[in-house]
Parts: structure tokens; sequence; C-alpha cells
């Protein structure tokens, strides 16, 4: 395992990039992953940033691993302070592209940003993200990965689109590239 000092710095290298892989899906404008649709619709009915909502709802959902006897880690506790900073700091800085051509690059980066991104903060080893924990406490109570993930997407995809979170070519896109992507970058980044 390395050392405590690298393991930190893979651990918030990836929160930064999965900051900036939301806010170049987010900025493209061709739909977002299901929880940031969620995310965008909360913000859009409450009047803050998607960051805000990342950061909220990370608490929230962090309420839910009560029951599920789930134990947050210093990861986990980072990932709910930091994510949504980083992602309003992107959403911030990056221009919004105008062209279709420009959007899909916005659309493909994200996606290769959080596939990168969830290999590093995953391979820090510093205990999962709030929104992951729901999903291994669901497989310890005896869901499978398949269904348990399933249920979580659909639902707040469902509630993000009602909201008014953005919908689209990039959520399909996201949801066919996402796994195969993250699988890729194991090679180079070890989860272990």
């Amino acid at each position: 395992m390395a050392s405590l000092p690298a393991r930190v710095l893979r651990l918030y290298g990836g929160l930064a990039l999965y900051g900036l892989g939301i806010g170049l899906q987010v900025e493209s404008s061709l739909g977002n992953d299901p929880w940031d649709v969620f995310h965008q619709g909360l913000a859009i009915r409450t009047g803050t940033t998607i960051g805000t909502m990342i950061i909220i709802v990370g608490a929230l959902v962090m309420l839910l691993w009560i029951p599920l006897k789930q134990k947050p880690g210093f990861g986990t506790i980072s990932n709910v302070v930091f994510l949504g900073l980083f992602a309003d700091a992107a959403i911030f800085l990056l221009p919004s592209p105008e062209h279709v051509a420009a959007q899909a690059s916005y659309l493909a980066l994200g996606v290769v940003s959080i596939a990168l991104a969830t290999v590093l903060y995953i391979g820090a080893q510093m205990g999962p993200g709030p929104r992951d924990g729901i999903m291994t406490g669901l497989m310890r109570l005896g869901l499978s990965v398949r269904l348990g993930r399933f249920l979580i997407e659909v639902t707040v995809l469902t509630a993000g689109w009602l909201l008014g979170g953005t919908v689209g070519v990039g959520t399909l896109v996201f949801a066919l590239a996402i796994g195969p992507m993250t699988q890729l970058f194991t090679r180079w980044f070890p989860l272990t």
C-alpha cells in the first residue's frame, strides 16, 4: 500500500478531477449523470449552486448509512466537504461552449475525467463516497450490486428530471461509457 501522503494526494487529486468532470458535463448542456441531474434539479428549485447541493445531499445521504451500519472514512468526509466545492469552481471557471462540437468535447472529457477520478479516489482506500456507501450497505443486506445501483440511479435520475435537471444524450453516454472507462483506468492505476 502507498504511503499516507501519496494516498491523500490521490484522494484529493481524484476529488478535484471528479469536480472538473462534473463541471465539464454540466457545461456541455448535453445531459448530466444521474446524481448530477438530481443535484442540478435541487439547485434550480432552491436557488443554490450544484456544488452546494452536492455537499448537502452527500451529508444527508450519510444519515442513511446509520441503519445500513456503514462507517465513513477520511475520504468519505473529504468527499462530502470538497467535491461540491471543486464542482462549483469548475462550473464557474469553464466557459460555456456554444458549438455542438465543443459541447461534445466537454461531455467526452467530463466522462473520462470522472472515470479516472473514480479510480484515483477509490484507490486511495480512505473510505467510500457517501453515495457509494448506500450501495455497499444495500449489498450487505442481500441486494445485488447491479440491482442496488440500478434502483439508486433510476430514483435520483427520475427525481432530478422532475425537478428540472438536465437529462439528454450526455446522460446516456455517461451510463454506457463510465463502467468501461473506469475499468480501463484500473490498468494504469490499480485499486489496491
